[in-house]
């Protein structure tokens, strides 16, 4: 019923006196002005202007009109300032979530580039793994998830409805007790059959049971802990070995370990993830695009 045009048209009779006024700040005609308040008398179903030859003075309904119109014009005008802004960077948020291993060694060059390029940004980050991330992604509580996807593992086989950017192949090597007889320069999962093993959750250790699987041989699980330094911690004490991605061995690496390349190789795949209509969002783009690159300086052992 009330648009912007009108807003400002009624604004101006009151600030200008008349339509002849009125037109001149408004840049538009006498007539035109004339016409618009009609069509909104109509619209309204009352009377706004009491018309006395060339005289024009607005009724009681046209005088609430205008002083409502100063606000809510105000409010237009700030809501359309905050969203060039937001457009041009100055402005907005991004909230990322990501696994532990990617907080500690590649978001923070991505924050710390985004910050850089775009000091208006407000970011924002939670800590989960993939399906806690995705979750919260579909649930609008961020807008990048960051995720890894273990071949056959199915992380990642429902995200048809979601926007898919590749970050890296992050490889997978073993851990073993510092002066182990198999640390050579690339070890047989096959040679390690008799070994007891330091592995995650049941639904976290899957890419081991696979690989050993393939390798011919049922790893035994003797402790359980996601917790990579843990993992080292256990191995380094001769409890057992382990596989770990080579991100969690950057973000944090014991002395006393031994870290192999492992045969076959294997790798896990990390993607950062978003809705459709946020891949639009100018901050957004900002983020992924600072993700890629930081991803892209990662050293050896994990490959863009």
């Amino acid at each position: 019923m009330l648009d912007v045009l009108a807003l400002r048209t009624v604004r101006a009779i009151a600030e200008h006196g008349g339509f002849t006024g009125a037109a001149a700040a408004l840049g538009t005609t006498q007539p035109a002005v004339s016409r618009l308040v009609r069509r909104l008398e109509a619209r309204l179903g009352t009377v706004l202007v009491e018309r006395s030859g060339r005289t024009v003075r607005l009724t009681e309904a046209g005088q609430v009109l205008a002083r409502h119109a100063v606000t809510a014009l105000a409010a237009v005008e700030t809501a359309g300032e905050e969203v060039a802004a937001i457009a041009g960077l100055r402005a907005g948020r991004v909230r990322v979530s990501a696994f532990p291993s990617w907080s500690a060694s590649v978001l923070p060059r991505a924050f710390a580039d985004v910050r850089r390029r775009h000091p208006g940004l407000v970011l924002g980050f939670t800590e989960a793994e993939p399906p806690e991330a995705l979750e919260a992604l579909r649930a609008g509580r961020c807008d990048v998830a960051v995720v890894f996807d273990y071949p056959g593992s199915g992380t990642t086989d429902d995200v048809h409805d979601l926007r898919s950017t590749h970050l890296l192949d992050d490889e997978v090597q073993v851990v073993l007790p510092g002066g182990h007889a198999a640390a050579a320069d690339r070890v047989a999962l096959a040679d390690l059959a008799d070994e007891e093993w330091i592995a995650g959750c049941p639904r976290c250790r899957q890419h081991l049971l696979v690989l050993a699987g393939r390798a011919g041989f049922a790893p035994r699980v003797a402790f359980e802990t996601d917790d990579a330094v843990a993992v080292q911690g256990l191995v380094a004490a001769g409890l057992g070995v382990a596989l770990l991605p080579a991100l969690s061995l950057q973000a944090t690496r014991r002395p006393d370990v031994e870290v192999r390349a492992v045969q076959p190789a294997a790798r896990r795949t990390v993607t950062a993830l978003t809705r459709p209509d946020l891949r639009r969002v100018p901050a957004v783009a900002a983020m992924l695009d600072a993700l890629v690159a930081a991803a892209a300086d990662e050293p050896a052992g994990v490959s863009a």
